[in-house]
């Protein structure tokens, strides 16, 4: 039986912008089992169409589309904000919304060790059964790529589309940029967890969500250290300051830092997977679940499976923009050919900054 609460648990964000969910929408699932039994798990889930907006496992909801976005690090469920806000003002169907936060980020509890991809799949397969979905339009950004596929490969009928956003669940490509050289080959992203103290890791997870683009890399850790030190002196940003404050916010626990360091120390095994050391948990290995990844989704999803519709948006300037790692998902995929929408000028986190487009390919997916 599904336990649900209307209320969170022990979340360290404590100012959620009104715009986080719809009134009545958002809610706290209990997982039921797993390393993470116990936890709350926040999920936005709202019906929207013919002036109404209602919460999305209302009985007579009865949305014509289902839209499931599945978040990455150092973010959470609220970058995908202005995409569901695009998409919804472009299209007259009734639309449900579904956003979840995993366990470390946004409104959802706090870590208790560090987890990767495989955790947080775990997670997400476990509240599935629980959304009472169908027809779903799948929707991936960053390590929600492994997380979202991974755990919808496990009720593989339930979606009908996916939208690829800068994010791969298969072996990233050798070819430069990679995340041992990117942004740069003296501090890349996969460094950067041994440099930034814990307490500054949130002023870096909110500066590099809106600042990740095509510069030179020496000002763009100079222009992080600047925004840094005007959040010390309590200035706010132009540009959406809700969001930087609660991408900064969930990052108040101490293991909810370790647990998204963790996530960046892996970027270098990206889809081919590693063993390492956890400190509560011991030795692990994430190659396992990657495999399984690599051996459903041609055949599940691609013309000999379900077919379903594909698209990707991709910033360029990232090692999971670039054209190798869109070749390999059409590989799998091959129905994703003539369907990638790319920018030059955009970095990783291509939800925030082209959301149109974002929400321009979910409808082109979906039909909406």
């Amino acid at each position: 039986m599904s336990v649900w609460y209307d209320q969170p648990g022990d979340t360290p964000v404590a100012d959620v912008p009104a715009d986080y969910y719809p009134t009545d929408c958002g809610s706290w699932f209990e997982l039921p089992e797993g390393r993470d039994t116990g936890k709350r798990l926040f999920v936005r889930d709202s019906v929207h169409g013919d002036g109404r907006i209602e919460p999305g496992r209302s009985a007579d909801a009865d949305p014509d589309h289902t839209v499931v976005f599945v978040h990455g690090n150092p973010e959470c469920s609220y970058t995908y904000r202005h995409v569901i806000t695009n998409l919804l003002n472009e299209t007259d169907e009734t639309v449900r919304v579904v956003a979840m936060d995993h366990v470390g980020f946004g409104l959802s509890d706090t870590a208790d060790y560090e987890l990767v991809c495989m955790d947080h799949a775990e997670n997400l397969a476990s509240l599935v059964p629980a959304l009472d979905l169908e027809d779903v339009t799948l929707v991936i950004h960053d390590w929600g790529g492994p997380i979202g596929v991974g755990a919808f490969l496990q009720y593989p009928d339930l979606v009908s589309n996916l939208v690829i956003c800068n994010s791969t669940v298969l072996p990233m490509p050798a070819d430069e940029p990679t995340y041992t050289n990117y942004p740069a080959r003296w501090l890349p992203w996969a460094r950067t967890p041994d440099v930034i103290p814990d307490a500054l890791w949130g002023d870096l997870a909110a500066y590099v969500l809106f600042h990740a683009s095509p510069t030179h890399p020496a000002r763009l850790y100079a222009e992080w250290a600047r925004y840094a030190a005007a959040r010390r002196l309590g200035l706010s940003p132009a540009r959406d300051p809700d969001a930087h404050r609660v991408f900064r916010q969930q990052f108040r626990d101490p293991v909810n830092v370790r647990s998204s360091k963790r996530l960046v120390r892996q970027t270098p095994y990206w889809g081919h997977g590693n063993v390492y050391e956890e400190p509560e948990l011991g030795q692990r290995d994430t190659a396992p679940f990657y495999e399984r990844i690599r051996r459903s989704l041609g055949k599940t999803w691609g013309p000999r499976g379900r077919e379903i519709g594909v698209r990707a948006v991709v910033g360029r300037w990232d090692p999971c923009g670039k054209p190798s790692v869109l070749g390999r998902w059409q590989e799998a995929l091959p129905q994703l050919a003539g369907n990638v929408t790319a920018f030059d000028d955009v970095g990783h986190f291509v939800e925030e900054e082209r959301p149109r487009a974002v929400a321009a390919a979910i409808r082109s997916a979906a039909g909406l």
